[in-house]
C-alpha cells in the first residue's frame, strides 16, 4: 500500500472513528486480539502435527504421514521463534538526568495535584533532558508484558520555554494518555502492533525460501495495513481526548496557547538557536556561549523572531500528515473551540517556577556533556574554516586567467560556501568556458545558480553534470524536478527527469 492509499484509507477510517468513537475502539481491539488468537493457532497448530508425527512414528513407525506432519510442524519453528523472542524484547527506557522530589519539590506537588485531580496511576520516574520537548513514556515491567512503569520525561528547553500554567497543560496531555481506557488499550494495542511488524517482517523475509512461509504472507500482507490504519486513526483519536484532559484541568484557553507557543518555539529552536550557535565554529575556537545556559537568555531576546503574525499563519496552514499521530496545530486548536494567538513574553518560565536552582545545575551538566560530545567537531570546523577562508584570499587575489582549471574549481566553492553563489558565478562560467571539460560539479552548481535566478537553461548544465556524473545524479535531478514542478507541472518535471536518465544509460 503507498502512501496515496495510506491517506484515502485513513480518511476513511477517521470518518468510521468520529460518527462512532467507542465501536471503532471496540473493533480495534477486536483485530488485535484475532490477530493474536490465528498467530497463535497457526503456532499450536503446528506444535500438535509435531508432536503427532512423533506419536505416529513410534506407534507405527516412519511413514509418509508421519514424515509430512513433522516437516509441517518444524516449519513453524522460525515463526515460533521469533514470536516468543519478541515477546522476550526489553524495550529501552528512556533516557535522561532522573531528578528526585526532594531536588524539585515545587515539580512533585504539581504532579501530586494532577494526579489525585484526575485519578490517573502513578508515574515513576521523572526525567529531564535535552530536547525540546515533554512526554510520557509507558512501558512493561518485563519485555513486553508485566506492570507498567510510567517515566515523565521534560525537555530542559522546554521547560525554559513555557510558563508554570503552559507546564501544567502539556503535561496534563502527556499525562491523559494514561488515564483510563484510552490510556491502557492504546498502549496495548500499540505494543501488540509491534509484535505483529516483528512477525511479519520475518515471515516476509523467509516466504521465498518456503511455500509454507508464503502462505503465511498473502494474509499478514493483507492485514498490516489495515490495521496500521486503525492504529494510526486510534493514537489521533487519543490525541484529541489528551487534549481535552489538558483543558479539563489549565483551561482550554491555557491549552490552546501553549500548543501555538510549542509549535513556533520548536521551529526556532531547532533551526535558528542552534544555527546561530554553530556559525560560531567559522570564528572562534570556542563558543562565545554555551547552548543550555544561554537559552533563557536567547528565548527572552528573540520572542520578536519567532511570535511573528507570519510564522503564525505558517504554522497554522500546515495539513495534518501520515507520518505523524499529531493532527496539525489547527486542527488540534479548533477542536478546544479557540481562536490562535501570538505568545506573550514570559515573565518567569516553568524551569524556574518548577525546579528552581536545580534548572541552572542542570544547564551546566548539559552544557558539559554537550561539549564533550561535540567539542572536537567543533574545533575541526574551526580549523578547517579557517584554512579554507585564507585559501580563499589567496585565490581571489589572483586573476582567473591565471588560475589552472582545478583552482578555479576550488575557488568556485570556496565562494560559495564562504561568500554566495552569486559571487561564485562569474568564476563558474569562467570554468566553464574552458577546454579541458567536461566540469560536472561546475555544471551541477551553475545551473542551480540559473534556476534560482528562474533562467530555464540551468536546466542544461544539470543534465550535463547527470550525465557525467553519477555521483552528482540525484542532486541535479532533484533541483531541476522541483524547478519544473514549480513552474511548469509535475507532468513535465517527470519527462525531463526519463529524458536525463535515458541519456544517462546511453
Amino acid at each position: 500500500m503507498n502512501e496515496e492509499e495510506f491517506g484515502w484509507l485513513v480518511k476513511r477510517l477517521e470518518a468510521q472513528s468520529a460518527n462512532s468513537p467507542q465501536a471503532f475502539r471496540a473493533r480495534v481491539l477486536l483485530m488485535s486480539m484475532a490477530a493474536y488468537v490465528a498467530l497463535f493457532c497457526v503456532l499450536f497448530l503446528n506444535a500438535a502435527l509435531l508432536y503427532g508425527a512423533v506419536v505416529w512414528s513410534r506407534e507405527h513407525g516412519v511413514n509418509r504421514v508421519a514424515i509430512a506432519a513433522g516437516i509441517l510442524g518444524l516449519m513453524s519453528v522460525p515463526i515460533l521463534y521469533v514470536t516468543l523472542r519478541t515477546l522476550a524484547m526489553r524495550l529501552q527506557p528512556p533516557q535522561g538526568r532522573a531528578i528526585t522530589r526532594a531536588q524539585a519539590p515545587v515539580l512533585f506537588e504539581l504532579l501530586d495535584k494532577m494526579q489525585a485531580r484526575l485519578k490517573g496511576p502513578a508515574i515513576h520516574h521523572v526525567l529531564v533532558d535535552t530536547d525540546y520537548n515533554a512526554g510520557i513514556v509507558q512501558l512493561p515491567s518485563w519485555g513486553l508484558v508485566g506492570p507498567s512503569v510510567n517515566y515523565l520525561v521534560l525537555g530542559l528547553p522546554f521547560l525554559l520555554g513555557h510558563s508554570t500554567s503552559g507546564m501544567q497543560s502539556v503535561v496534563a496531555h502527556e499525562y491523559g494518555h494514561l488515564c483510563g481506557a484510552h490510556g491502557r488499550l492504546g498502549n496495548w494495542v500499540w505494543r501488540q502492533r509491534l509484535i505483529l511488524h516483528k512477525v511479519h517482517e520475518r515471515v516476509d523475509a523467509a516466504a521465498e525460501a518456503s511455500v509454507w512461509y508464503g502462505m503465511l504472507l498473502k494474509p499478514l500482507d493483507a492485514f498490516m495495513p489495515y490495521f496500521d490504519a486503525c492504529c494510526f486513526v486510534l493514537r489521533r483519536q487519543h490525541e484529541y481526548e489528551a487534549d481535552r484532559t489538558s483543558a479539563k484541568l489549565a483551561g482550554a484557553d491555557v491549552a490552546a496557547a501553549s500548543l501555538v507557543r510549542s509549535e513556533l518555539l520548536a521551529t526556532w529552536f531547532h533551526t535558528q538557536f542552534w544555527s546561530t550557535l554553530y556559525r560560531q565554529a567559522d570564528t572562534r575556537e570556542r563558543p562565545g556561549f554555551m547552548p543550555y545556559k544561554s537559552l533563557a537568555t536567547a528565548l527572552r531576546i528573540s520572542h520578536d523572531e519567532w511570535a511573528t503574525q507570519e510564522r503564525l499563519k505558517t504554522a497554522w496552514q500546515y495539513e495534518s500528515g501520515y507520518d505523524d499521530t499529531h493532527p496539525c496545530l489547527r486542527e488540534r486548536v479548533e477542536a478546544l473551540g479557540q481562536h490562535p494567538a501570538l505568545p506573550q513574553p514570559l515573565a518567569r518560565s516553568a524551569a524556574v517556577s518548577l525546579l528552581g536552582e536545580l534548572a541552572n545545575q542542570l544547564a551546566e551538566e548539559f552544557d558539559q556533556a554537550w561539549w564533550r560530545d561535540h567539542g572536537k567537531d567543533w574545533g575541526e570546523r574551526y580549523r578547517r574554516v579557517t584554512r579554507s577562508q585564507a585559501r580563499l584570499r589567496e585565490l581571489d587575489a589572483a586573476p582567473l586567467s591565471g588560475l589552472p582549471l582545478h583552482e578555479l574549481q576550488e575557488l568556485a566553492v570556496l565562494k560559495v560556501e564562504f561568500d554566495s553563489a552569486q559571487a561564485a558565478k562569474p568564476v563558474l562560467a569562467h570554468l566553464l568556458r574552458q577546454r579541458g571539460g567536461p566540469f560536472p560539479k561546475a555544471s551541477c552548481m551553475y545551473g542551480q545558480i540559473l534556476l534560482d535566478e528562474r533562467r530555464r537553461e540551468g536546466l542544461d548544465y544539470l543534465a550535463e553534470a547527470a550525465r557525467h556524473d553519477r555521483r552528482l545524479a540525484d542532486e541535479a535531478l532533484h533541483a531541476g524536478f522541483q524547478f519544473l514542478l514549480a513552474h511548469e507541472g509535475e507532468a513535465r518535471a517527470h519527462q525531463w527527469v526519463g529524458q536525463v536518465q535515458q541519456a544517462q544509460a546511453a
